[in-house]
């Protein structure tokens, strides 16, 4: 073996034996500074880390939320928990703030989650924080609350009825689409009949609750014209409040349409009873959530519809009761 080969393996081991001192330090000197940690520093550490994995896990991939009302029954009960997918229309960059693009817009039929239009905050302070501890504690922690100490609902859980183009329109609870291109209203069960959709809807009212409410919407009409009421006008009033859930757009709707036939060149009355009669059209940019409980749901049909920007996400699968666990269609 030549000379030059010697000194290379030596070199080799020599550097071979280096390294592995170094390693052998370095292992050493890491369990010594373990060993004299703080246990509580340790906990405090470890608590810190996994916080922070939920926090990443929650805002940008996977969040939970606990359902607060009846709104979505039969398809969501309030409690139930679910896990909503954020990064399909886009996390935000920071709760509340920036958001980044996503691999898809929601589509007709599907559960979403958006911000409540009707939301007034306490503060981006406030805000961050509640929205920090709820992601932390999986939905169990929300210090956002009312008077009462109920949740206030700054995010609603709905399901987009209608898309950009569409023109959509109530009578008497029920629901008819105008897709765009189409001359005719469709109702909804003929339209999803059409458009191959299966979610369902429930309804409290029944048909004859509203003669009720139909009844009361024009007293009110002539109460606010000035007009005296007869006793069965008056007794229409009263008996409104006896019915639970009483559909308060129908109401508004024989209410102007009273008001119309009494003043027909009030553009104002004229105006506002025309959209009911038009219904409402979806820009583009937008999308038209409703609750599968149409009776007691406050959605798109009261503030219109929402930005395609302020859907933070789709709602994925339920992970508690035990008993409902399972996909969310």
């Amino acid at each position: 073996m030549s000379e030059k080969t010697v000194s290379r393996l030596d070199t080799v081991q020599k550097t071979t034996e280096a390294f592995l001192s170094w390693r052998k330090r370095i292992r050493r000197e890491k369990r010594e500074k373990q060993r004299k940690k703080n246990p509580v520093l340790d906990w405090v550490e470890a608590f810190l880390w996994a916080a922070l994995v939920v926090l990443i896990i929650n805002q940008y991939l996977l969040q939970a939320y606990q359902i607060p009302s009846g709104s979505m029954e039969t398809t969501l009960m309030p409690q139930d928990r679910i896990f909503v997918n954020k990064i399909v229309f886009g996390p935000e960059l920071i709760p509340g703030q920036i958001k980044l693009p996503g691999f898809a817009i929601p589509k007709r039929a599907q559960v979403i989650i958006f911000e409540n239009p009707s939301y007034i905050g306490k503060g981006p302070v406030f805000d961050l924080v509640q929205r920090v501890l709820y992601m932390l504690t999986l939905s169990l922690v929300d210090i956002d609350r009312n008077a009462q100490g109920q949740p206030r609902a700054h995010f609603l859980i709905k399901r987009a009825v209608g898309v950009g183009g569409d023109r959509l329109r109530v009578e008497k609870g029920e629901m008819s689409f105008k897709p765009e291109g189409e001359a005719a209203w469709l109702p909804e069960p003929e339209f999803k009949k059409l458009a191959g959709l299966s979610y369902h809807t429930r309804r409290i009212l029944a048909p004859q609750d509203y003669v009720e409410i139909d009844a009361a919407g024009a007293a009110e009409g002539l109460q606010e014209a000035g007009l005296t009421l007869t006793t069965a006008e008056q007794t229409s009033l009263t008996n409104i409040s006896s019915i639970p859930y009483a559909d308060s757009l129908q109401l508004d709707k024989e209410r102007l349409k009273t008001l119309v036939s009494i003043s027909p060149q009030d553009r104002r009355f004229a105006a506002r009873y025309e959209f009911y009669v038009m219904g409402w059209w979806v820009p583009p940019t937008r999308i038209f959530p409703m609750g599968d409980n149409r009776d007691n749901s406050r959605d798109a049909r009261y503030f219109g519809p929402v930005r395609l920007n302020k859907v933070l996400g789709k709602a994925l699968f339920r992970y508690w009761p035990p008993s409902r666990i399972g996909e969310i269609r």
